[in-house]
């Protein structure tokens, strides 16, 4: 009877279903570690921040804001009001002082279309620093975020959800026939499906955020480009860690958008607001140049896209490349004089490509 017991419990969870178990744990702890790391504590860091006052005292109040304890802001004078209210327009700068010569009143411009929790934390620095100097500030927001956008979350809300989307179609496309593209017209056709895909859901995601709710103030075919860019850069690299570590690649695909790439997508807290290690990493990942680039669409006329543009295409790039790779080094494989045992190994490992091979599915 204990041997029929342990019999049964060997075939229910196997040791390749254990190394799983033991990965979803893993992915757990991480999720936990990078949500709260990420967002546990946020405060300013080196914003990039502008200063109009006079001559003769701009560089006294550049320096008395940039020795602010703890490094906030990281300012920089400039010439008038009007070129910081292009800067701020332009995202080169997240906000900036305009000291007035006359009187004690000063203003503050902000952006909250870049994320209200930053202009708000802005405001409350400033007032703190003003208001030590016997001065008051008036708070102007110059990219002001739409009244159907609450906190300016809506555009990585819409990044998220067309995300996740994403990786799970990918998923599935690969996981269907086995999590290995089994040769090259398998790998191709399923980047072709995620190219409708890509279009179908950019296209859906940019109607309901905008017509629909009337969330994002943004042009719907901008909206739609980019969230195609996004779903096929997402899909296709989600392909390609497939097509390279076969099921694990799905883990793979969750760590980098879910776990690493949300928090550091400056939605809840802008970037200048993450500690540094997601601060770095935001830019370069698949959400965090989405939400940059939809509230560039929303509320700064496009502007400063190109960068997050070009990491979503080369992640979209590589994805295709890798994913066409990994096809082509598995026929060549498989080609060689131990291809039965090679097929054998890759249906264990795969969950079934041989078979999903020999159907031609």
């Amino acid at each position: 009877m204990k041997q029929s017991t342990l019999s049964e419990v060997k075939s229910a969870v196997t040791p390749r279903a254990t190394l799983l178990v033991i990965g979803v744990v893993a992915l757990q702890l991480l999720f936990v570690a990078s949500y709260v790391g990420a967002l546990h504590e946020p405060r300013l860091k080196d914003v990039a921040f502008g200063v109009v006052a006079p001559q003769a005292s701009v560089e006294q109040a550049v320096d008395r804001l940039d020795g602010l304890p703890g490094s906030p802001l990281d300012p920089r004078a400039l010439p008038d009001e009007e070129t910081a209210r292009k800067q701020i327009e332009n995202r080169d700068i997240d906000g900036a002082l305009v000291v007035r010569p006359t009187g004690t009143a000063d203003t503050l411009l902000v952006a909250s279309g870049s994320g209200r929790a930053l202009s708000i934390a802005l405001g409350a620095l400033i007032d703190a620093t003003s208001e030590a100097q016997g001065r008051t500030v008036r708070t102007v927001d110059v990219a002001p975020v739409s009244p159907q956008d609450f906190n300016g979350l809506s555009s990585f809300y819409l990044v998220i959800g067309l995300s996740v989307g994403a990786y799970l179609c990918a998923s599935i496309l690969a996981i269907s026939a086995g999590a290995r593209p089994a040769n090259p017209t398998r790998a191709a056709t399923r980047l072709g499906t995620m190219v409708l895909v890509a279009l179908g859901g950019g296209l859906g995601g940019a109607v309901i955020v905008g017509p629909v709710l009337g969330a994002l103030p943004g042009s719907v075919w901008a909206l739609w480009g980019l969230g195609a860019l996004l779903i096929f850069a997402v899909g296709a690299a989600t392909l390609a860690l497939q097509g390279l570590f076969g099921v694990i690649g799905i883990g793979l695909a969750i760590l980098l958008i879910v776990i690493a790439g949300n928090p550091s997508a400056g939605g809840a807290f802008p970037a200048p607001m993450l500690p540094p290690f997601w601060q770095a990493i935001g830019p370069a990942l698949p959400p965090g140049a989405g939400t940059w680039a939809a509230r560039s669409i929303s509320y700064f006329h496009g502007n400063a896209m190109t960068s997050a543009l070009l990491v979503l295409s080369a992640w979209a790039v590589a994805g295709v490349v890798i994913t066409m790779l990994a096809a082509v080094l598995r026929q060549r494989r498989a080609a060689r004089p131990d291809a039965p045992r090679a097929e054998a190994g890759g249906a264990a490992e795969g969950g079934g490509a041989t078979r999903a091979s020999g159907s031609g599915a």
